[in-house]
């Protein structure tokens, strides 16, 4: 780990103990907002809201986050396939897909997501999809 790895981590680990830094890409900016609230809402730290699959990888790229929250539906990049070059990068990348289009098949599987939320997403369903996630941190 780097120097400037090490010290964000510390940073993080003092100001936000009990919660995530997480990154979140929807093409609807409400959408992305709401979903912003609700993950500072379970105590989570927002890094920053994209609007698109490129920007999502582009900022994970910048920030580093715990974990992903990406819509499957984008314009320009759809969030399962910014979701396979994020793993390639980095295959222990944390990301939640999130889909008003839920599909027969293991849609999360099929694209190396820890988990698909249906949308609209619900924050008890959100809060227990973050803390499997925090559960797979390597701290």
């Amino acid at each position: 780990m780097s120097q400037w790895q090490n010290q964000t981590r510390l940073w993080h680990e003092k100001f936000y103990k009990n919660g995530m830094r997480v990154l979140i890409a929807d093409d609807q900016r409400s959408v992305g907002t709401t979903l912003a609230a609700m993950a500072e809402a379970c105590g989570h730290e927002v890094v920053e809201v994209v609007g698109s699959g490129l920007e999502a990888i582009q900022a994970y790229d910048r920030q580093k986050p715990d974990v992903i929250l990406i819509d499957y539906w984008m314009a320009k990049l759809n969030g399962a396939t910014a979701c396979r070059n994020i793993l390639a990068k980095d295959p222990a990348a944390r990301i939640i897909l999130v889909s008003a289009w839920v599909p027969d098949h293991d849609l999360a599987a099929e694209s190396g997501a820890i988990a698909l939320l249906p949308k609209p997403v619900d924050l008890p369903r959100l809060k227990a999809a973050l803390a499997d996630a925090a559960q797979m941190l390597a701290f």
